[in-house]
């Protein structure tokens, strides 16, 4: 089995990306966009973390949480996420065979996308990067018509204008590439 190195920094910032298994057409966040926040919920009833940004696209997510200190498994907190949203949706998705080998079901991609934020520019980058994702995707023209972001309460914290990102460039954006 593949061994993954894993950066395990107690109370620290970190950008995700999270995708669905099958992602072609599929729209089951959005779809089940209450859902997936009572998995968000549960998760951070029991293993706390703060949500510093999120995006919720029809297939995949981003999203920043800052842990407690002494505290640095996300992954935990992902399994719980997962598990959860998926103990809760009906079995129709498409279970490969390793899949069912293993009890597992076939909603999520079983890896995530993980970045340890450096600093503040770092963080504000990403931030950026999924507030634009909609965009990006051809989902909306205008950052604020997107429901399911972070974007929102940027907004009224007065952190982002209302219309930030169509009425300025975004070249900041551009220089965060990543596996989507």
């Amino acid at each position: 089995m593949t061994e993954y190195r894993r950066a395990y920094v107690p109370g620290a910032s970190w950008f995700f990306t999270v995708n669905l298994a099958e992602r072609k057409g599929n729209h089951l966040l959005t779809d089940k966009i209450d859902l997936l926040r009572e998995a968000f919920e549960y998760t951070k009833s029991r293993h706390p973390f703060r949500m510093d940004a999120v995006v919720v696209m029809p297939d995949h997510l981003h999203c920043i949480w800052t842990l407690p200190p002494n505290d640095a498994d996300f992954p935990l907190r992902w399994s719980m996420l997962k598990g959860y949203f998926s103990r809760n949706i009906e079995n129709r998705e498409r279970i490969s065979a390793s899949r069912k080998s293993r009890r597992e079901r076939g909603i999520w991609q079983r890896r995530f996308w993980e970045h340890l934020l450096r600093d503040q520019t770092d963080f504000n980058r990403h931030a950026d990067y999924i507030h634009w994702n909609p965009v990006k995707h051809g989902w909306v023209e205008r950052v604020r018509d997107w429901p399911y972001s972070s974007f929102h309460r940027y907004v009224e914290q007065g952190i982002y204008p209302e219309n930030w990102g169509n009425d300025e460039r975004l070249d900041i954006i551009d220089g965060i590439e990543y596996l989507e």
